[in-house]
C-alpha cells in the first residue's frame, strides 16, 4: 500500500488539546482500546517511555527480555484475543530485532502495530547513532509502514494503523518516529479511521459465484472442504459449521484453522499438509469439488502443485484477491468475508449426507491409526513418545486448552493430536516457521486470555532461541505451563537427515543444559519426567499448578514424524512409514 496516495477519511469535531507528540502516541493507543503493550526502551524511544511511566494505570507495558519476544508476545496476544497486538521499540537493533515478528505476522495474518523509535529528522541519511532505514528494511513484510517526523502527524498515521492492521486480511503496521517529533508539542485531537480512499479491505461478493458455487456443491458427488485460518479471522466459526453439517461434507484444516470446528466433531476428518492425517490427503486427488475457505493453498498444503486435485473443480472462498489463482487455478472465486460469504450461502445449499464417500475416509483413517497413531499415543516401546505426551495434556486439560506450538516434530505432533474443544486454541508459527515464536506467544495469549489454559509446547532447540522471555514470565507473574519436550536433536531437519541424507546428522545434535536448574533459576516451578509411569502425575501437577509451570519431559531421541508428504510429491503419494 502506497503510503503517499492513502487518505483517511476522518470527522473534525473533537476539541483539541496542547500535548506533546510522545503524549499523543499513547492518547491514540488508548483510543484504541490498548491495554496492554509489549516492549523494549531505548533512547530514541525513550520519550514515550517517558509519558507510559505517567499512565501506567491505563495501559499494561510488559518489558520483555528481547524486541523480537515483544513481537511474538503481541502475536499470541493477537490470535488468542482477536486484538490488534502492540510492540514498540528504539531505532537500530531494537527496530531491526523487531523483524522476524513483523515477517511471520505477515504472512500468518496476524493484526500487529508496531511502534519504533528513531533518530532526530535533521540526522536522518547521517548513519547517526543507532539509525537504520526501518521503514526500507520492514516494507516487504509489512501490511503498511510510515515514518512520522511531525508530531501533528502522529494522530492520522496512528489512527490508519490499527484500521489497516485489523481490516481485512490482517497483517503487522509499522510506525516510526523520529525524536523530535515525540518532543514536539502539537493540538491534538483523535478520530478513528474507517475508510481509506482505494482501498478496499473486503471485495463485494458476487452473487453469481454464490449461486456457481452452490450448484458444484450441490450436484456433487465426492465433495472435499479444506478451510483455513480465515474462518477465524472472520470469526465466521457459526456460519462455517451450519454449511458443513447441512452438506453433509467432510472438511480438512490447515494448521492455522485448526479449532475452527471441534476436533470431535463428526465431519472434521483431519489435517491437511506434508505431515497431515492420511486420509484427506490421498483423498484431495479424488475429491471431485474442492471447496477451499480462508486458505491460500501453501505449498505444505499441496506438495506438488502439478497433480494437485487435477480431478476437482476447485472453489475458493477468498477475502483477498491476490490470492486468487495465485497457486491453484479455481473454477469458482467468491471473494468476500467468509463470515458473510458463508452465511449468505448457506439457504443455497441442499441438505446432504455423502455416506459412501466418508467410508472411505474412514478406511484410511484405519489405515493410518494401525501403522502410525497406535504407535504415536499407545506407545509398546520403552522411550516416550511426543504423542503420549500431547494425549495427556488433552486428558489432564479435557480439550479445552489454548495450545501454543514452536515449530518442528513437535510442532506437527501437537496440531496433529491436540483437541481443541473451542476456536483459537491452536496458535504457531505457520507460515514463516519461526523457532523461537511459542514461549513469548503463551505470554501474549495468556495474558490477553487469562482464564484459559494456555500450554506452550516447545522442542528443545526453538526453547533456547528465547529462553530468556522466562525472565518475563517471572516479573510478570503469567502462570503459562511451558512443556519442553526434548529429544537433544534438531528433530525435523535430522528425520529429513536420516531420511534423504543417509543420516549423515550435520550440526543436529544438541548438547542441552539442565533446563529445570534454568527454570527454578527464574523461581519457576519445575519437573523432569524420563520414564513413562511419572507422565500423568507431572501434567496432572502442571495443570493443577495456580502459577507458571516448566515440565521437561525427555522423550525418544531419534523418533519421527509420519505421514509424511516428501518435497516435491503429491499429496496422494503420502507415505505411512
Amino acid at each position: 500500500m502506497n503510503t503517499q496516495t492513502i487518505n483517511a477519511q476522518t470527522k473534525n469535531n473533537q476539541t483539541t488539546e496542547r500535548i506533546s507528540g510522545s503524549e499523543a502516541i499513547i492518547k491514540c493507543l488508548l483510543a484504541e482500546g490498548v491495554e496492554i503493550l509489549y516492549g523494549y526502551p531505548g533512547g530514541a524511544i525513550m520519550p514515550v517511555y517517558d509519558e507510559l511511566y505517567k499512565y501506567q494505570d491505563k495501559i499494561h507495558h510488559v518489558l520483555t527480555r528481547h524486541e523480537q519476544g515483544a513481537t511474538h508476545s503481541a502475536q499470541g496476544y493477537a490470535r488468542i484475543s482477536g486484538k490488534v497486538g502492540v510492540a514498540i521499540a528504539t531505532s537500530g537493533p531494537g527496530a531491526t530485532n523487531l523483524i522476524t515478528g513483523i515477517a511471520d505476522a505477515q504472512i500468518d495474518s496476524t493484526a500487529m502495530v508496531c511502534i519504533t523509535g528513531q533518530v532526530g529528522s535533521h540526522l536522518l541519511g547521517t548513519d547517526a547513532f543507532q539509525e537504520t532505514d526501518i521503514i526500507g528494511i520492514s516494507t516487504p513484510v509489512t501490511k503498511w509502514n510510515c515514518q512520522i517526523t511531525k508530531a501533528s502527524q502522529i494522530p492520522e498515521v496512528m489512527a490508519k494503523a490499527f484500521y489497516i492492521a485489523k481490516s481485512g486480511r490482517p497483517g503487522p503496521v509499522l510506525v516510526d518516529i523520529t525524536k523530535d517529533a515525540q518532543f514536539e508539542e502539537f493540538d491534538f485531537k483523535y478520530e478513528k479511521c474507517t475508510r481509506i480512499r482505494s482501498y478496499v479491505p473486503i471485495p463485494e461478493t458476487d452473487k453469481n459465484s454464490l449461486i456457481a458455487a452452490a450448484k458444484l456443491i450441490n450436484t456433487a458427488k465426492k465433495p472435499l472442504i479444506v478451510w483455513g485460518q480465515g474462518v477465524i479471522l472472520s470469526e465466521a466459526e457459526a456460519e462455517f459449521k451450519a454449511v458443513v453439517e447441512k452438506a453433509g461434507i467432510p472438511s480438512a484444516w490447515t494448521i492455522l484453522g485448526a479449532s475452527a470446528l471441534p476436533t470431535s466433531h463428526n465431519l472434521n476428518v483431519g489435517m491437511l499438509g506434508m505431515h497431515g492425517n492420511y486420509a484427506p490427503n490421498v483423498l484431495t486427488n479424488q475429491c471431485d469439488v474442492l471447496i477451499a475457505i480462508g486458505m491460500r493453498f501453501d505449498d505444505r498444503v499441496t506438495g506438488n502443485t502439478a497433480t494437485y486435485a487435477k480431478q476437482a473443480k476447485v472453489i475458493h472462498f477468498e477475502i483477498d484477491p491476490a490470492e486468487i489463482d495465485k497457486i491453484i487455478k479455481t473454477d469458482v472465486a467468491v471473494l468476500g468475508d467468509a463470515k458473510a460469504s458463508l452465511n449468505a450461502l448457506l439457504p443455497l445449499l441442499n441438505e446432504n449426507s455423502h455416506k459412501a464417500w466418508h467410508q472411505e475416509f474412514k478406511d484410511l483413517y484405519k489405515i493410518e491409526y494401525e501403522k502410525v497413531i497406535k504407535g504415536d499415543l499407545y506407545p509398546t516401546k520403552e522411550g516416550l513418545t511426543m504423542g503420549e505426551v500431547i494425549k495427556e495434556i488433552n486428558t489432564q486439560s479435557k480439550g479445552d486448552a489454548a495450545i501454543v506450538s514452536d515449530v518442528g516434530q513437535h510442532q506437527m505432533i501437537a496440531c496433529r493430536y491436540a483437541q481443541f474443544n473451542t476456536t483459537k486454541s491452536n496458535i504457531t508459527s505457520g507460515g514463516l516457521g519461526t523457532m523461537g515464536f511459542a514461549l513469548p506467544a503463551a505470554i501474549g495469549a495468556k495474558m490477553a486470555a487469562p482464564e484459559r489454559e494456555v500450554v506452550a509446547i516447545i522442542g528443545d532447540g526453538g526453547y533456547q532461541m528465547t529462553i530468556q522471555e522466562l525472565g518475563t514470565i517471572f516479573q510478570q507473574k503469567v502462570p503459562v505451563k511451558i512443556v519442553v519436550l526434548n529429544n537433544e536433536f534438531l528433530g525435523m531437519v535430522r528425520q529429513w537427515q536420516q531420511l534423504f541424507f543417509d543420516k549423515r546428522y550435520a550440526s543436529t545434535e544438541m548438547l542441552n543444559p539442565d533446563f529445570v536448574a534454568i527454570a527454578k533459576g527464574y523461581f519457576i516451578d519445575a519437573r523432569k519426567v524420563t520414564t513413562r509411569s511419572d507422565l500423568k502425575d507431572a501434567i496432572k501437577e502442571m495443570i493443577a499448578s495456580d502459577g507458571p509451570y516448566f515440565l521437561e519431559v525427555r522423550v525418544e531421541k531419534e523418533g519421527n514424524v509420519f505421514p509424511m508428504i516428501p518435497t516435491g510429491a503429491s499429496v496422494s503419494e503420502m507415505r505411512l512409514e
